[in-house]
C-alpha cells in the first residue's frame, strides 16, 4: 500500500468515526428531549387538559378488570396492559406520550422512505419534533385528544402507503389507527381520492371546501341522513363551543396546504416534486372535516392533518436551498429551544 492509499484509508476511517460520533450524539439528544417531554406530559396536573381527569379515572377503574366502554378496544387493552405493569396515573400518562413519540418517529421513518431522500432519519425526526413542539395542535394531541393523537401518525402512515400503492402497509396501519380511535376510518375511506391526479384532487378539495363554507355539506347530511346529523351535532355538546360552519378552521386548513407550495422555490429541485406530492396526503386528510366539520369540537377532525403538516414542513426545512436552514446542528439547536415552547404550552394547557 502506497502513501496516498494509506492516507485515503486514514481519512475514510476518520470520516466514518465522525459520522458514528454524530449519530450517537444525535441519538442522545433525541433521547434526552423525549425523556424531558414525557416527564412534562406525564407529571402534569389532572386539571391540565380537558380530558386528563377522565382518562385518569378510566385507568384507575381498571382495577376491576377490562370494563364495558365506548372506548376503542386497541386503546382499552393498551391501557390494561400498562395497568398490569403496575403503573400509576403518572406512569400511564408518561407511557401514552412516549408511545405517541414512538409513533411520530415511525411516521417520520415512513415519510423519509416515501421521499426517497438522503436526509437522515434523525435529522428529519429532529426537524419534525421541532415543529410539533411549537404547535399547539400537538399539545392538544398530548393532553386532550389522546386517543386520536395516538392514531394520527398511523393515519399519515396509512395514507402514505396508499399513495405509493402499498396495500399491505395501508391496511395494517389503518387497522391499528382505527383500533385506537374509530374516527380514523373516515380518513381511510377518503384514501381513494389519492388515485386522482393532483389537478382533480384539488378540484375535489376545492368543491368540498366551498360546500362546507356555504353550509351545503351540513344541509346535505341533515337532509339525507338526519339521524347521523343528530349524532354529529350532539356529540360532546358544549355551550362554550361554537358549532356550525367554522370558516376560520376551513381557511386555516387551506393555508397550511398552500404554505409548502408557496415555499417550493426554496426547496432543492431534486426533492421539490416529491414533497409537493406529499401535500396531496394532507389534502385528503382534510376532507372529513369539510364533510362533517360543523358539529361541536369539529377541529378534532382536523387534528391528524394539522399534525401531518409539521412533518411535511420539516421536509421543506431539511431540503432547503439555503444551506443554514437545513444544517443538522442548527436543527438540533432549534429542537432544544422548542422544548421551552412545549413546556409553556403543556404547563398552561395552551391548545388548538
Amino acid at each position: 500500500m502506497n502513501t496516498i492509499q494509506a492516507r485515503d484509508l486514514q481519512i475514510n476511517r476518520r470520516s466514518q468515526g465522525d459520522a458514528m460520533a454524530h449519530w450517537w450524539l444525535g441519538l442522545i439528544l433525541l433521547g434526552g428531549v423525549a425523556l424531558f417531554a414525557c416527564w412534562l406530559v406525564g407529571t402534569r396536573s389532572l386539571d391540565i387538559g380537558s380530558d386528563t381527569e377522565t382518562y385518569a379515572g378510566f385507568f384507575e377503574n381498571l382495577v376491576q378488570g377490562v370494563p364495558e366502554t365506548r372506548l376503542e378496544p386497541g386503546f382499552v387493552y393498551l391501557s390494561y396492559a400498562l395497568y398490569r405493569l403496575g403503573l400509576d396515573v403518572t406512569g400511564y400518562q408518561f407511557a401514552l406520550f412516549a408511545l405517541l413519540l414512538v409513533l411520530v418517529a415511525l411516521a417520520v421513518r415512513r415519510y423519509q422512505r416515501y421521499l426517497e431522500t438522503p436526509v437522515t432519519w434523525q435529522t428529519l425526526l429532529c426537524a419534525s419534533l421541532l415543529l410539533l413542539f411549537v404547535s399547539p395542535m400537538f399539545t392538544n394531541a398530548a393532553i386532550n385528544a389522546i386517543r386520536q393523537g395516538l392514531a394520527a401518525p398511523l393515519v399519515f402512515v396509512a395514507l402514505l402507503a396508499f399513495h405509493r400503492r402499498q396495500w399491505g402497509g395501508f391496511f395494517l396501519a389503518g387497522a391499528l389507527a382505527a383500533s385506537l380511535h374509530l374516527s380514523s376510518a373516515m380518513y381511510l375511506l377518503c384514501a381513494p381520492a389519492l388515485l386522482l391526479s393532483t389537478r382533480w384532487l384539488r378540484v375535489l378539495a376545492a368543491g368540498a371546501f366551498l360546500a362546507y363554507v356555504s353550509g351545503l355539506s351540513m344541509l346535505a347530511v341533515r337532509t339525507a341522513t338526519p339521524g347521523f346529523y343528530d349524532v354529529v351535532m350532539e356529540y360532546t355538546a358544549n355551550p362554550l363551543y361554537r358549532s356550525g360552519v367554522r370558516a376560520d378552521f376551513a381557511v386555516f386548513t387551506i393555508f397550511w396546504y398552500l404554505l409548502p407550495h408557496l415555499l417550493s422555490p426554496l426547496i432543492q429541485a431534486n426533492w421539490r416534486q416529491r414533497i409537493m406530492d406529499s401535500t396531496s396526503v394532507y389534502l385528503v386528510m382534510s376532507l372529513p372535516f369539510f364533510i362533517i366539520g360543523w358539529g361541536f369540537f369539529s377541529n378534532r377532525y382536523l387534528l391528524p392533518a394539522w399534525l401531518a403538516i409539521s412533518m411535511i414542513l420539516a421536509a421543506v426545512l431539511c431540503h432547503a436551498r439555503i444551506a443554514p436552514l437545513r444544517n443538522p446542528l442548527l436543527i438540533r439547536i432549534g429542537l432544544l429551544a422548542s422544548c421551552a415552547v412545549f413546556y409553556v404550552y403543556v404547563s398552561r394547557g395552551i391548545v388548538i
